[in-house]
């Protein structure tokens, strides 16, 4: 299992030097200044490889960037509007260009209009560290209440409704202003600031597009965009939704093994793969992990290693990051599977037999509490999953092959 690490760029507090301190072996990175449906350059990815490859004092870092997180799909290419095509041409244009620069792992996600909802960014814990969450009836408050979106009642059982009626009439506006703002953090470029009528205008354009014509458009994408990742050395692979069930009226395909493997066999390359991202697709109870990458690990080319604690036992449920070794997923038995599938690989002479993972999220500690970070990327936080997952896999790959799960 390959260590890397997600760096958000020269604007990350959390410098080159801090992550080679970590001792981890590559860098996740994506050009985040691009607008999506434009052309990655050839000049902008080096100019990217070159930040990653010095620290500070403008010494070699030692470090490369191995795994782009995100190339992202524009939303004209999700619904098959507007510009689509010509999207659909630079999204290609800037695999070649990734692939020419030597890198060969490319992320991306097929989520509308929202990449990651919570409605706590620092939520306490009794230990006093903070991480994110979700909170379901906050959510539901927000959904009927603050943005007043048509229908929205509809989306939620008649308890959770009844509960969110009464954490609305309880909020004061800074409150209310606050959550908003929270929940939008997850849109790209979040920097912008929507106002709910603005926010309510991107939902819209996802009003007459259901979960089968979702389906429908990222199997066109993939038509088009995995052979020719094929034909250059990449390999593809498409983030969960997080959470992994709707929101909003939007329609969500990539929540279940189901939906995985629907997308592997839509357009059955190779490199069309899957990030198994365990903290995603943990926030459901019935998304079996270890069980998925025994049965899909084949086509899994990236890891995301986090954990959530669900808050209940529905379909639906409150969630907040835990710990790497905390939560609901069975994070011994995940590792397992993956090296398991990676010996696989060895025996078969995959180049590919080295599966890279990175410590996804992580909760805020001791001076994360004092450091303004992006959501759920503090330092010191990701080092301690990092740590503890590194025992996971020092334990397991000393273990004899009849012993490791």
């Amino acid at each position: 299992m390959r260590q890397t690490w997600r760096w958000f760029g020269p604007e990350d507090p959390i410098k080159t030097d801090d992550v080679r301190q970590a001792g981890v072996e590559g860098i996740v990175s994506a050009l985040h200044h691009i607008p999506p449906g434009e052309v990655w350059t050839p000049e902008a990815i080096a100019r990217r490889q070159a930040e990653v490859g010095l620290m500070q004092d403008g010494l070699p870092s030692g470090l490369a960037w191995e795994v782009v997180e995100s190339l992202p799909v524009s939303e004209d290419i999700k619904r098959q509007s507007g510009d689509w095509k010509d999207h659909i041409t630079h999204y290609k244009d800037s695999l070649r260009n990734l692939a020419e620069a030597g890198i060969e792992v490319v992320c991306y996600n097929f989520m509308p209009l929202i990449d990651w909802t919570r409605t706590d960014l620092a939520h306490r814990l009794p230990n006093g560290a903070t991480c994110m969450r979700f909170d379901l009836y906050d959510f539901a408050a927000f959904d009927i209440h603050i943005l007043q979106r048509s229908g929205a009642a509809e989306s939620f059982t008649e308890e959770v409704v009844e509960e969110a009626a009464r954490r609305h009439a309880a909020m004061t506006p800074a409150h209310c202003e606050a959550l908003a703002r929270n929940i939008v953090s997850g849109l790209p470029g979040a920097a912008e600031h929507l106002s709910l009528d603005e926010f309510r205008a991107r939902l819209a354009v996802y009003d007459n597009i259901a979960p089968d014509r979702l389906r429908r458009n990222l199997a066109d994408f993939l038509t088009e965009v995995a052979p020719v990742a094929q034909d250059l050395g990449l390999r593809l692979c498409c983030h969960p939704d997080d959470p992994p069930f709707p929101l909003l009226g939007l329609p969500r395909i990539m929540s279940t093994e189901a939906d995985y493997r629907a997308l592997v066999e839509a357009v059955d390359l190779p490199a069309n793969g899957i990030t198994l991202c365990s903290g995603s697709l943990g926030a459901r109870l019935d998304n079996d992990l270890p069980g998925m990458m025994e049965r899909l690990g084949d086509r899994v080319h990236f890891l995301h290693l986090r954990n959530v604690r669900v808050e209940g036992e529905a379909k639906v449920n409150s969630f907040h990051e835990d710990e790497h070794l905390g939560g609901g997923t069975d994070m011994v038995g995940l590792v397992a599977a993956v090296l398991r599938e990676e010996r696989k690989r060895r025996a078969a002479g995959r180049a590919d037999c080295s599966i890279p993972f990175r410590p996804d999220h992580g909760q805020n500690i001791l001076d994360d509490l004092t450091r303004q970070t992006q959501p759920g990327y503090p330092a010191i936080g990701r080092l301690k999953g990092l740590a503890e997952l590194r025992g996971i896999i020092a334990a397991l790959s000393h273990s004899t092959e009849g012993t490791v799960r």
